[in-house]
């Protein structure tokens, strides 16, 4: 295979409390094998961190040393909750976000970004069962496993991470490049259930109606941190 061209991009993902796991170390295997990449963990602080099943993963990086990347990331997960009442972290995103090339989600991180002002008027995709939460970040929601809108890439839920990581890597190496990375983690996916909502009409609708507790405190906080700012 011949040398892709090395980006010497700063890559940084966001670790906090309850994140689904699988929405930052899906991009993290992709973006660890882009030539010249560096990929931060930044957490509140350095250390262990949790993910919402109790994987332990650790912060590379604290967020007060951060003070500008090429990329940011911010992955989603039950731990959103704290994420949107917190002013430090929405403050730093909005700094490191103003200046980044990349301004990045995967899942839930959307609404994390969208409160801290990053996605006014822009396209943007996230879990479908947060997509209708979209429009309170002054996002316009958009159906799709990534979708790029100018410098902003959001990717859907949680698997969606590969697809975004993927896309991004192109954009970086270029196309044949990035068909390498995806060749090398073999990303060929042959789910053993249909694919789409539209296979799954009821257990979409008990899904909505058990998280709708869910999903309007999300949408409080994220009124509530976009008034604040």
């Amino acid at each position: 295979m011949p040398t892709a061209t090395h980006t010497g991009q700063r890559i940084g993902l966001v670790l906090f409390p309850r994140l689904t796991q699988l929405d930052l170390t899906a991009p993290y295997e992709v973006f660890a094998r882009v030539p010249g990449a560096t990929v931060e963990l930044v957490g509140a602080a350095r250390g262990p961190v949790q993910s919402e099943f109790g994987l332990t993963l650790h912060a590379t990086a604290a967020r007060d040393e951060i003070d500008a990347l090429d990329v940011v990331c911010v992955p989603g997960g039950p731990g959103i909750g704290a994420l949107l009442a917190d002013g430090a972290w929405l403050d730093w995103l909005a700094r490191i976000g103003g200046s980044a090339s990349w301004v990045t989600s995967v899942c839930t991180g959307a609404l994390v970004l969208g409160a801290a002002g990053l996605l006014d008027g822009y396209r943007a995709t996230t879990h479908w069962l947060s997509l209708d939460l979209l429009p309170l970040c002054g996002a316009i929601p958009t159906a799709g496993r990534v979708v790029r809108d100018r410098n902003r890439i959001t990717g859907g839920g949680v698997t969606a991470g590969l697809d975004f990581a993927l896309t991004l890597a192109g954009l970086f190496v270029g196309d044949r490049a990035a068909q390498q990375i995806q060749l090398l983690v073999e990303y060929q996916p042959e789910p053993p259930y249909p694919v789409g909502l539209e296979h799954y009409a009821s257990e979409v609708a008990a899904l909505r109606a058990e998280r709708a507790a869910l999903q309007a405190e999300r949408a409080r906080l994220v009124v509530a941190a976009r008034q604040r700012r």
